[in-house]
């Protein structure tokens, strides 16, 4: 049985909980294959980003093309795109190979504050990327930036939905973990209807990477063949289970636990009967 290929596209954390690492963890994890197109390296732990260094464009391309005309591309994610040259190459490259199955996480700050995309790249993620998203996922600031409104409640979220739909994005996907509560909502609209996804919400600093690992998780659930109900529900179990048994690393905010489902038993992978047919073809 051939996997199925998920590409990410966007930056390498040092500190190995978020960005390109935490989405190929998310991936394998998942049981699909992994690819990335890093667009741009950081110089970051639990504590902050020191230091950000942008990949050409031209080279982000080539990254791009390497993988497309090789291996081939299911689904396909993007994280941080910190300029406007970054983001116009990367969704002339999706138009390109004709990726559906895009999600978009439109990464703007990082979990200690630091900015990841620069004020003159969001017009053109509005512009150039959000309308290619098949699932956007913003979380609550990303959503006020890219709605003009300012939510405190699910209603909010709801109303910031609309607003960011009709940007062309096919699926909105907003992330409550900001809004204050017992409960952790997601909310999920398909330009008709409202879904939420609720959990608990835990008591942790250790959420670094959250964003980058929801949306891998919905890209291999799309890869896989689910709908995108389906997907962000399984993507919504799996993070939630990744926060709960948050590493306690570094001395700051620390990584998720990409490995928790593994660890207790639980069968995170998304294709039915994964285990029987691998094992049959490596006896």
């Amino acid at each position: 049985m051939k996997p199925k290929r998920v590409l990410t596209i966007a930056g390498s954390d040092s500190g190995g909980g978020a960005g390109i690492q935490a989405d190929l963890k998310t991936i394998t994890v998942l049981g699909a294959f992994g690819m990335s197109v890093v667009t741009a390296l950081t110089a970051q732990n639990t504590r902050g980003v020191y230091g950000i260094h942008d990949v050409p464009p031209e080279f982000v391309g080539a990254q791009f093309d390497a993988v497309a005309t090789d291996i081939g591309i299911d689904a396909a994610k993007t994280g941080m795109l910190a300029t406007s040259d970054v983001i116009r190459i990367v969704a002339r490259k999706i138009r390109q190979y004709r990726i559906e199955k895009l999600v978009v996480d439109p990464v703007m700050v990082a979990k200690g504050g630091a900015s990841l995309l620069r004020d003159e790249a969001k017009g053109t993620l509005i512009n150039e990327l959000v309308p290619l998203a098949y699932v956007l996922t913003p979380n609550v600031p990303e959503a006020e930036v890219l709605s003009g409104i300012r939510i405190t409640s699910v209603s909010d979220m709801q109303e910031a939905a609309r607003a960011i739909h009709k940007l062309g994005a096919k699926n909105v996907v907003i992330k409550g973990g900001h809004v204050l509560g017992e409960q952790a909502d997601d909310i999920l609209y398909d330009g008709s209807t409202f879904i939420t996804f609720s959990s608990l919400r835990f008591r942790t600093d250790d959420t670094h990477g959250t964003g980058c690992t929801f949306s891998a998780a919905i890209a291999t659930g799309l890869a896989c063949g689910f709908d995108v109900f389906s997907a962000v529900q399984k993507a919504k179990d799996y993070i939630t289970e990744a926060i709960r048994r948050a590493w306690r690393i570094g001395g700051g905010h620390g990584p998720t636990n990409h490995l928790a489902p593994l660890f207790t038993g639980g069968d995170a992978r998304f294709p039915a009967g994964w285990e029987s047919e691998w094992e049959a073809q490596n006896p």
